[in-house]
């Protein structure tokens, strides 16, 4: 597995997943849900880079404990919840910053799934680093969507995610008329994960190809 160790602003040291082929000019970001970079976001990354991006995936959790790949159960989640709660959004900047630094490059976006959706959104208004920013159903946008984003964003949302009514989605839409939203019919939270229970083929086929588009078309070189 290819891993590399970065470090933060505070002098942080964490590691972080690695994939891409060699002399890409484009690259990218991914941030963890609350499960960790487990084989899931691996696959994630693994998929990106295929689609011709430098991809770096930092360990988050890192911060509170090291190596955590959690699977999909109703206990994992109650653990990513607890992990997530000892990281402050500060910290999760500072991780996100060096890790746009260490791809090198002048072309970077940032994509994040659930948690990772909303630091997606964190790094479009929050960062200068990023010329594009994607998420996907990130349940803190919503609480966070008058800030003003330095660069395109793109968002995926799933029609039937309980945990981000569509009273969210409108209220984004409203605060961001800019920022280009796709609402998924059938689909519900994680309808990207393929080890969820809610993984739904069509709904992420539709999104992956709508996102890496959205990268090629706002990321130069």
């Amino acid at each position: 597995m290819n891993t590399v160790k970065l470090t933060a602003a505070d002098g942080h040291q964490f590691s972080a997943y690695k994939a891409g082929p060699e002399g890409a000019t484009k690259g990218l970001v991914v941030v963890q849900e609350i499960f960790g970079v487990n084989s899931h976001m691996r696959f994630a990354s693994d998929t990106l880079a295929r689609a011709g991006f430098a991809v770096i995936a930092p360990a988050l959790f890192d911060r509170v404990e090291r190596d955590v790949e959690l699977g999909y159960t109703s206990e994992t989640v109650q653990k990513g919840l607890e992990l997530r709660a000892g990281i402050t959004e500060e910290q999760v900047m500072m991780d996100i910053e060096a890790s746009a630094a260490a791809l090198g490059l002048t072309s970077i976006g940032i994509i994040g799934y659930c948690w990772g959706g909303t630091i997606a959104w964190w790094g479009a208004t929050r960062s200068k680093s990023f010329k594009a920013a994607c998420g996907w159903y990130g349940g803190g946008i919503a609480p966070t969507r008058s800030e003003t984003p330095n660069c395109p964003v793109q968002l995926h949302f799933g029609a039937e995610d309980h945990g981000i009514p569509l009273t969210d989605v409108d209220a984004i839409r409203a605060a961001q008329p800019g920022v280009e939203i796709f609402v998924y019919e059938g689909a519900d939270h994680g309808f990207g994960c393929e080890q969820r229970a809610s993984f739904n083929q069509a709904a992420y086929d539709l999104a992956q190809s709508r996102s890496v588009d959205f990268f090629h078309k706002y990321l130069a070189g």
